[in-house]
This record gives C-alpha cells, structure tokens and sequence, in this order.
C-alpha cells in the first residue's frame, strides 16, 4: 500500500527524480534537470512536489508546476521498478489531480512519450486525460478540473 503526502525530504526526492532521469528515451523530458535539482521547493513554487512512500520508504515522486493561475503542468511520475505493478501509479495520479483541484487549477497538462512510457500513456488515456497534441514522440495531454 502507498501512502502519498507533501515532500518533506527533498533528498530522497532529488534520488528519485534522478532514476527517472536515467531511464532510456526519457532525456528530453529532462532539459531543466540541474536547475530543477539545485532548488525543488522553488521550482515547484505554487505548485507541490509529492512522494509515495511503501513501508515507510519513498517509491514515488509527481510534481505540479504552476503555469498560470488556471493552468498546472503535471511533472516527474516516477514509480521505483521495484514498485511497479502495484497499482502505485493511480494513486499518485489521483493525488495530484486532488492537490491541483485544492490549489484551485481549473486545467492540469503534462507530456509523455507513448513509445518510452506506454503503460503510463495507457493510464492517463484511462483516466480521461485528452490528447492535445501528438507529434508521434511526444504528446501533451490534459485534464479539466471541476
């Protein structure tokens, strides 16, 4: 079972979003990674950063920045392999979605790469996230918020 709440160990955050760095295909989604790394909390400013923990241990990472006062980008999903097939992802999903809605964004966007991540892409098209664009590599997608 996860349990998912505000970053309040910013080591273990960096750790994580650094494995998610590695991840083949996945280099382009990290154009900003040392500035991102040097100050999490001021890079998600008006936004949150937030950890799954399993047992005690953090296993996963999402992230909201702030685009606009209506508008959120969704950031940084990231389940240890050790973690995933536990249905960690959904969670972590729906607790961003819930903290974008408490921070009173009306719309959350976020860019996935279907051929690298297909079985995020899969859950987010499940979720009823719609497909702005696509550009064969790379697709932004997005979520009304109530």
């Amino acid at each position: 079972m996860i349990t998912i709440r505000e970053c309040d160990d910013y080591e273990a955050a960096k750790n994580l979003i650094l494995e998610y760095s590695q991840i083949k295909g996945a280099e382009a989604c990290f154009v900003s990674l040392d500035r991102e790394l040097a100050d999490l909390a001021g890079f998600y400013k008006d936004g949150a950063l937030l950890l799954g923990y399993d047992e005690g241990n953090p296993v996963a990472t999402i992230a909201i920045k702030k685009i606009n006062d209506d508008r959120a980008e969704a950031k940084r999903l990231y389940v240890k392999p050790e973690c995933r097939g536990k249905g960690y992802a959904r969670p972590m999903l729906n607790a961003m979605l819930d903290k974008c809605r408490e921070l009173k964004f009306k719309e959350v966007r976020f860019t996935t790469k279907p051929a690298v991540m297909s079985i995020g892409y899969a859950l987010y098209q499940k979720m009823g996230f719609e497909e702005l664009e696509n550009d064969e590599e790379t697709v932004l997608m997005r979520m009304k918020l109530d």
